[in-house]
């Protein structure tokens, strides 16, 4: 028997689009559409700031989907045998590998330019 204020019915009726769970979303970065490599500069930078000293490569100005994000990070931290992550729209390196980068991204068919220290 259940008790008087709790409700009988376990589930709730949830509201859906055609979009599907509108809920998922906002945690998702919006991205209309990737551009081929021969349409992007990718601008490296070098960066110390906050991280104990010790540099991170920083690749900005990428406009790809989530999922080719994922795949070129994979293919930059095998290139340079290093750690590294995608952090919204900038891929981070660890270490000092602007020379190795700029080589693997030019050799995909992208243009390439050094920007900051």
């Amino acid at each position: 028997m259940y008790p008087a204020h709790m409700p009988k019915k376990k589930s709730r009726t949830v509201w859906s689009s055609d979009l599907g769970d509108m809920r998922k979303i906002g945690d998702q970065p919006f991205q209309a559409k990737s551009l081929p490599p021969n349409q992007q500069t990718a601008y490296l930078h070098r960066e110390t700031k906050g991280r104990g000293g010790k540099s991170v490569t920083l690749v900005k100005n990428l406009m790809l989907s989530s999922v080719e994000m994922k795949a070129l990070v994979k293919i930059l931290k095998a290139t340079c045998g290093s750690g590294g992550t995608v952090s919204g729209n900038v891929i981070e390196i660890q270490g000092e590998h602007r020379e190795k980068i700029a080589a693997a991204l030019e050799g995909m068919g992208y243009k390439v330019k050094y920007a900051g220290g």
